[in-house]
């Protein structure tokens, strides 16, 4: 009872701290069989907060960005507040950015676990902006994105006029949308110029914690060629069903949330304090051109990164000149 007792305050803390959701609003759980545990908990705390409450489960979609069915898409534009524990990513759908452009405040957590919960809903919100805020001021005067690491990462993005998207969890204005929890700045690099070499050793959307590093290299914007393990053949698996834009390099972002642990779901992985990392395939929610129904982080560790020629973080540590 004590351990429910902690998770109900956690999603208490979720919904009115970071989502601000009100007793006028209508409050949507959105979940799959997979998570439903969890989405029960979020509608019967939803339930207490506002006058109407409403939950729908689903069965769970095969890859992240994978639509919702047509009916659950309508419902979702018809509410106020939706929350998303699910097992794949509903982000970057259609359905997502048609109900965001209505009004709708969403928050998606995809593969959210007790744990992550209880640990990041314990972060300070104004600490998780005051991080983002930093990075973000910075970032948006930047034209290229360089980051390298002692285990072989050496990649170039070209981001210069690009949308740089703070992204901190607390999403209590009519429209906002993103992950919950969250701590991040994130960006669509320009397509098809994009190259280099990643070498991805945290953990991969999909796959999950990485016991051998994946080698990737990009030339013009596309996976060129990808090595390593076992789990360097699940990710060509994934991303071969998914058709080619699924190659293209859709995002570059920096994690800001200190609460944030590395743990195999990239809903808190890409957040962590320290790292970065490159998704492939759709980026369209963040102002990109690619278009294709999967959405893949990859995360990589202590990594250097250069805005433009300023190194802003060394080895996973920011540098003075990140606070510039």
């Amino acid at each position: 009872m004590a351990q429910t007792s902690k998770l109900e305050k956690s999603v208490q803390v979720a919904l009115e701290n970071f989502m601000g959701l009100s007793n006028e609003e209508i409050f949507l759980v959105l979940t799959d069989e997979y998570l439903s545990d969890i989405g029960r908990v979020f509608f019967e705390v939803g339930k207490k907060i506002t006058n109407e409450a409403l939950y729908v489960e689903m069965k769970a979609r095969e890859i992240n960005g994978q639509e919702p069915p047509e009916q659950i898409a309508d419902l979702m534009k018809n509410v106020d507040v939706v929350v998303c524990p699910t097992y794949r990513s509903l982000t970057h759908t259609d359905a997502r950015r048609e109900a965001s452009s209505r009004g709708v405040r969403i928050g998606t957590m995809p593969g959210i676990t007790l744990e992550t919960i209880e640990r990041c809903f314990g972060a300070n919100p104004d600490k998780i902006v005051e991080l983002t805020d930093m990075v973000y001021e910075r970032m948006k005067r930047v034209s290229y994105v360089r980051v390298t690491t002692k285990a072989g990462t050496d990649f170039i993005m070209n981001i210069k006029g690009r949308r740089i998207i703070p992204s901190t969890g607390v999403l209590r204005k009519i429209g906002e949308s993103g992950n919950l929890p969250s701590g991040e700045v994130y960006t669509a690099p320009w397509e098809k110029k994009s190259n280099g070499i990643i070498v991805f050793d945290g953990s991969f959307a999909g796959i999950g914690l990485l016991k051998t590093p994946i080698k990737v290299e990009v030339k013009n914007g596309y996976i060129h060629k990808i090595e390593g393990g076992k789990e360097a053949s699940q990710l060509e698996e994934i991303l071969n069903k998914a058709g080619k834009d699924a190659n293209a390099v859709a995002e570059f972002g920096i994690g800001t949330n200190y609460k944030a642990k590395l743990c195999g779901q990239i809903l808190e992985d890409e957040k962590v304090l320290g790292t970065i990392h490159i998704a492939f395939g759709n980026n369209v929610s963040m102002g990109g051109k690619i278009n294709v129904k999967s959405h893949l982080d990859g995360l990589v560790k202590k990594p250097t990164v250069y805005f433009d020629d300023v190194i802003v973080m060394k080895d996973g540590k920011f540098t003075k000149e990140m606070e510039v």
